[in-house]
């Protein structure tokens, strides 16, 4: 771990960052140039204290999963965040894994979202990063772990994963799920995340193995859907999808025509936030 390297690499890069190139307001006016320590350690999810340290070279050698935070939070390049990770003592991500550092180009649009649910999804069907509006939509997908990263083995495997859907659209979702699958596997190989995903749905899902076997490729996301919300109901809405030049990522917004129904309820969502309202038990 070369500690001064460390040290003068974030700060040089925390200080090149304005708050409007990461979704931040300005603010009053600052002394001094960049992004403030808090609002870096706040945007990677870790303690200032912690992110301090390592700007005054005197903090414990940081995990890949703490490096890929700070790289997410400082906007870095693929090379940039390879430089990170060695310059802290840890190799750089393979190349199997770099799907889960996202785009800065993606992440430079997605903070210019804030009034309509947007977020990043690898081609795995996993959620890299979400805006507020997509939380209050779809909930906090960041928990998960494992193959339950993907929304495509959650599809098949957990129920409650297709609550959002109506009932007579399940059938499209799940085969535009498979398709979707079945591209990344034509990309990445039999080897890849990609096919530890495909056989374990196999084994898991019988829906799934007899898609699979239809041999259906696509991209999906751009279309008209209608999400059920718990407390809105039902919200239209139309899903367009920005991909990177490798199609590994993509940026879907969600949005509404002005003065339709779908766009009065994602005014509603923004004021709804994660609220929920406890089910009404009848007279008391």
């Amino acid at each position: 771990m070369d500690r001064p390297a460390l040290a003068d690499f974030l700060r040089r890069r925390r200080e090149a960052l304005q708050p409007g190139d990461v979704g931040l307001a300005a603010g009053a006016r600052r002394r001094a140039p960049g992004l403030r320590r808090e609002e870096v350690a706040a945007l990677a999810a870790m303690s200032t204290d912690y992110y301090t340290r390592l700007e005054q070279q005197r903090g414990p050698q940081p995990s890949a999963q703490m490096l890929a935070s700070l790289a997410r939070a400082l906007r870095l390049t693929g090379q940039e965040r390879d430089y990170l990770f060695r310059v802290a003592g840890q190799n750089a991500p393979a190349s199997v894994s770099t799907a889960t550092h996202v785009a800065p180009a993606l992440l430079r649009v997605l903070d210019r979202l804030d009034d309509t649910p947007a977020l990043i999804l690898s081609n795995l069907g996993e959620t890299l990063v979400q805006n507020r509006m997509a939380e209050a939509l779809f909930g906090d997908k960041s928990t998960y772990t494992g193959l339950a990263r993907s929304e495509i083995y959650r599809w098949f495997t957990e129920p409650a994963e297709r609550a959002p859907y109506p009932e007579d659209d399940r059938d499209r979702q799940s085969r535009a799920q498979v398709a979707s699958l079945r591209a990344a596997y034509g990309s990445m190989g039999p080897q890849s995340r990609a096919g530890e995903l495909v056989r374990a749905l196999q084994k898991a899902s019988p829906e799934f193995a007899e898609l699979w076997e239809r041999h259906e490729v696509a991209q999906r996301f751009a279309d008209h859907k209608t999400l059920i919300h718990p407390e809105l109901g039902p919200i239209e809405l139309d899903c367009q999808a920005l991909f990177t030049e490798d199609q590994s990522q993509a940026l879907l917004v969600l949005t509404a025509p002005p003065r339709s129904e779908g766009y009065e309820k994602l005014q509603l969502l923004a004021v709804l936030g994660h609220e929920r309202f406890p089910a009404d038990t009848g007279p008391r």
